[in-house]
């Protein structure tokens, strides 16, 4: 580590290699920290900020929230003031205060063309395209990050800016093979020593791969660079390549790497928030335990898995949601703001003007008028437009049906209803069979195909009241309302018929389309929707084991705490 002489020196070597050389990082800091009482006041605020951003990258979230509040301030510093902002969205956004953060992130906006210097103008870019990912906003994250690129400060590279804009590429979807620009990106990071950086490149190139079948070259990715992951020693990205390979381990039948990986992103995740990781790898437990028979080990992690992959998806449906809130609280502040003006344009005129000059002014007090209701039928138009977007975030984008997060409150709500009122209901989980074969062999087009022909197979069999969602990729949830169980054994089996009936997609193609489906009722298994998913999942758990397209009802014996079968099967094993 070269020395260094000067305070200053070593704070700005310090702020340049964070990401880097984090471990000369930390050397500097503590450098720093142990002079820290003789530096001058402005290097003293320097080194604050410094300290705060390890607090953070650390996953020390809270903490480091309260120092960059006390920054932001206590420092007269315009650009350290700026910069503290930045980061101070990153732990918002992180802390699930999207609302917050996205207001700070508005006035972050406005601020930076009064921002001259360049590493804080390209700080406060980045945190922009980072949260634009997390808000679903993929084309505006890309925008921004072009913005970095085409600003670079000195000293820094393209190698940050690539890694979001190819993130913000990835989270968007619908690419069929994966851009070289992906591999240029991650020796841009390698050849630049930004080696965190091209490790989250590889993730998301290893996730593609994961997808897309390429099971063994993502294992082959990850294991060759997961060292260098866990010497960055950044937590969400070790608990990320963790999971992937417990997923990669799983598709490939080696359950016991599987198992070891799992267990090792739970222990790596930031504890207390619930991320993607955490929930892939609670889900990835209860099937490997759930596969060995080991029932009561499967049950507590498919509740883990049940509350990590609930509060997941709420995060994200609430940071997508408080983006458009704050967006259109903006653009509807900027509207009444205007619309005062013109008010007052209007009184102002109507006092100074006399008779003769309020008969020649009429035209332009109609034209103030009519830009008066044109600005407030725009406001209408946004908040019918706010309630819209409320009610799509609702749905799933493909099939049109409840998304995941929306299906379990109505199926939460209708059998408390039910439970209230003495009546019975039914869950039917329905997992179409074969679908990975289909992805691999004709693509996601056709996969997506597959997909709503399907709904469309299920729909007229279910009643007004019933709750239709799809539950994630090929698995839909059917809550029967008032709906026994011998009715709903019979319902179910309409519903795979209906499914194994559905014609091909084309005259060429030979795809055959069957599910298999699990039923639980609250008689047998009570009124609680995880312990109906819980049954319910068992049973097409035994649907597929007994050879699918076929339905399975499950129930649970209180004596012994184990489960038995009841199996209606139906026209053979199918694909």
């Amino acid at each position: 580590m070269p020395e260094a002489s000067d305070a200053l020196d070593m704070l700005r070597r310090a702020d340049s290699i964070k990401t880097s050389n984090h471990v000369e990082f930390l050397s500097l800091l503590k450098q720093l920290d142990a002079r820290a009482a003789s530096l001058p006041a402005d290097q003293r605020s320097y080194l604050r900020y410094l300290d705060a951003w390890q607090v953070a990258y650390e996953g020390s979230y809270e903490g480091a929230g309260l120092q960059l509040n006390a920054i932001i301030r206590e420092v007269t510093d315009p650009v350290l003031r700026f910069r503290a902002t930045a980061t101070l969205i990153n732990i918002l956004g992180i802390g699930h205060r999207y609302e917050e953060a996205f207001t700070h992130l508005s006035h972050l906006i406005d601020d930076l063309p009064n921002i001259s210097d360049k590493r804080a103008r390209f700080q406060g870019l980045g945190e922009a395209s980072q949260m634009l990912i997390s808000a679903g906003q993929y084309d505006l994250a890309v925008n921004y990050a072009e913005q970095m690129l085409e600003n670079i400060p000195p000293g820094d590279t393209a190698c940050k800016a690539t890694s979001y804009k190819l993130h913000a590429q990835f989270r968007r979807g619908g690419m069929q093979t994966l851009d070289k620009a992906f591999q240029e990106g991650v020796e841009l990071c390698v050849n630049t020593g930004e080696t965190l950086f091209a490790n989250a490149i590889r993730a998301d190139i290893a996730s593609f791969e994961i997808q897309h079948g390429q099971t063994a070259h993502a294992i082959a990715l990850l294991q060759n660079n997961y060292a260098s992951v866990k010497r960055d020693q950044y937590p969400s990205l070790i608990s990320q390549f963790e999971a992937l390979l417990a997923q990669a381990f799983w598709q490939v039948d080696e359950p016991v790497q599987s198992r070891n990986f799992a267990l090792a992103a739970i222990d790596s995740s930031i504890k207390g928030e619930y991320t993607e990781p955490l929930s892939i790898a609670y889900d990835l437990l209860y099937r490997i335990e759930n596969q060995q028979g080991n029932y009561r080990a499967a049950l507590a992690y498919h509740e883990k898995y049940l509350a990590a992959d609930k509060g997941y998806l709420n995060n994200v449906s609430a940071e997508a949601l408080a983006y458009q809130v704050v967006k259109q609280q903006v653009q509807a502040s900027k509207l009444q703001f205007d619309t005062l003006n013109k008010q007052n344009q209007i009184l102002h005129l109507e006092q100074a003007l006399d008779r003769k000059a309020v008969e020649n002014s009429r035209l332009y007090i109609i034209l103030l008028l009519t830009v008066l209701a044109f600005i407030a039928l725009w406001i209408y138009r946004l908040k019918r437009s706010q309630l819209r977007f409320m009610w799509l975030s609702r749905l799933d984008s493909l099939t049109g049906i409840c998304n995941r997060k929306h299906f379990l409150e109505e199926a939460e709500h209708a059998l408390h209803h039910a439970q209230k009122s003495g009546q019975k209901a039914a869950l039917i989980i329905i997992d179409l069979d074969h679908f990975k074969l289909v992805n691999d062999t004709y693509g996601h087009a056709v996969g997506d195909q597959v997909l709503r022909r399907a709904v469309a197979a299920c729909q007229p069999h279910l009643r007004p009241r019933d709750i239709f969602g799809r539950l994630g990729g090929e698995e839909f949830g059917v809550l029967l309302h008032d709906c026994g169980a011998d009715q709903a054994l019979a319902r179910a089996e309409l519903i795979r018929a209906a499914i194994a009936a559905t014609p091909l997609i084309d005259e060429e193609s030979d795809v055959v389309i069957s599910a298999s489906l699990g039923v639980a009722t609250t008689l047998r298994c009570g009124y609680e929707v995880r312990d109906l998913l819980i049954n319910a999942d068992h049973a097409l758990y035994r649907a597929k084991s007994d050879g699918r397209n076929r339905v399975v009802s499950v129930r649970m014996d209180d004596g012994a705490g184990r489960f038995t079968h009841e199996a209606a099967q139906r026209a053979g094993a199918g694909g």
